[in-house]
Formats: structure tokens, C-alpha cells, sequence
């Protein structure tokens, strides 16, 4: 199989993250979730800890952005710190590894940022309510009903915002994407089963 990129958005609860690890392991390859902070932090030069307070997340909800266009200001400029060139710099770190190897890369509108590649595979993963607080409860150690049910809509809420606010498009439409699993009803490893199946038939 020749070079592909696998990015994956994910509801909170479906199990995203644990399916692009699996598929990292079957797969062989790379798999970046927030490892992705630091290397835009070593990328840039700006302090890591400001890039995880904007990490999938906007400050103030949507407010006024500009959609993410490939550039970066550069230091000397104004905005250099700003959570758009932030975001700016974490793109350039996900098409640096998107040119140079295979890898599994989950969130951070990676499925818009690599719009144009066509070695990518965009994903996303969803599940319905009550396997999202089940997963929650095993993954996040969230008992509670109330509680899981408040932080799965508080951060899919965010992750919305986020998405909006740089892609100027909506995170869950299912056009932004080649493929939408509902891990709920197929279980991760027939979700792995099928991504992997996607990639050959895609790719060669």
C-alpha cells in the first residue's frame, strides 16, 4: 500500500481516539493526537501551554475568525501569539507530516486542512447517546449519567466552535468527509475493519 493519511474527527464518547490507535497498531504507522501541541510549539517557538489552552477549542465561542487560509504571521508581525495563528501552526506541523510519511492524525481539522491531499482518507466517528456515556465511563472514568451527558455535549459543543471557526464550515456535516461510522452500532474493530478496506480500495 502506498502513502496515506488517515484523519479522524470524533464525537466525544464514540471512540475516535481508540480506533485511530488501533489502526495505528494494525496499520503500522504513526498515530498524532495532541503530540501534534508540542510540535507546533517546537515548530513555532510559542510557549507549548498556549497552544493546549486553544487546543479544539475556541476562547469566547465563535467571535470573529478568519478562515484558515496556509499562511503563518511571523514573529515580528502582530497576531504572532493569537489563537488563529495557533491554529496556523498547528496546520503546518499536520501537512508536514502529511507529506512526509503515512500516519493517523485525529482532530485539529486535519480532514480540512488536508482538503486538497490526495492521499487522504477523512473520517469521522460518531455513536448514539448511550454508548457515548458507556465509553465515557470506561475510557474517562465518568460514572455519573448527568455528568458524562453534560461533558459529551459541553466538548462536541466546543469541537464545533472550533471547527467553525477555522474551516468556516459545519464539524459534523457528513460532506466533509469520506467516511461516517457510527462506532456504536459496528463496535471499533469492524470500524478499524472497514477504514483499512476504504484506504486499498482508495489508494491501491
Amino acid at each position: 500500500m502506498d502513502k496515506f493519511i488517515i484523519t479522524i474527527a470524533r464525537g466525544y464518547g464514540s471512540g475516535g481516539r481508540t480506533i485511530g490507535k488501533m489502526l495505528s497498531k494494525r496499520l503500522g504507522v504513526e498515530f498524532y493526537d495532541k503530540d501534534i501541541i508540542k510540535l507546533a510549539s517546537e515548530e513555532s517557538g510559542i510557549n507549548e501551554a498556549l497552544f493546549g489552552q486553544s487546543d479544539e477549542k475556541t476562547k469566547g465561542g465563535l467571535g470573529k475568525r478568519s478562515v484558515y487560509k496556509g499562511e503563518v504571521i511571523s514573529p515580528d508581525k502582530k497576531g504572532f501569539t493569537s489563537e488563529e495563528n495557533l491554529f496556523n501552526y498547528t496546520a503546518k506541523v499536520i501537512k508536514k507530516l502529511a507529506e512526509e510519511k503515512s500516519c493517523i492524525i485525529v482532530g485539529r481539522c486535519a480532514d480540512f486542512i488536508l482538503k486538497d491531499c490526495k492521499e487522504a482518507v477523512r473520517v469521522f466517528v460518531w455513536a448514539d447517546e448511550e454508548n457515548c456515556v458507556k465509553n465515557a465511563a470506561e475510557v474517562k472514568g465518568i460514572v455519573d449519567r448527568k455528568e458524562a451527558l453534560k461533558t459529551i455535549a459541553a466538548t462536541d459543543k466546543s469541537r464545533a466552535e472550533y471547527y467553525k471557526a477555522h474551516t468556516g464550515k459545519s464539524w459534523n456535516d457528513a460532506r466533509n468527509y469520506d467516511i461516517c461510522l457510527n462506532s456504536g452500532d459496528l463496535g471499533f474493530e469492524k470500524c478499524v475493519d472497514i477504514i483499512e478496506s476504504y484506504i486499498k480500495i482508495k489508494l491501491g
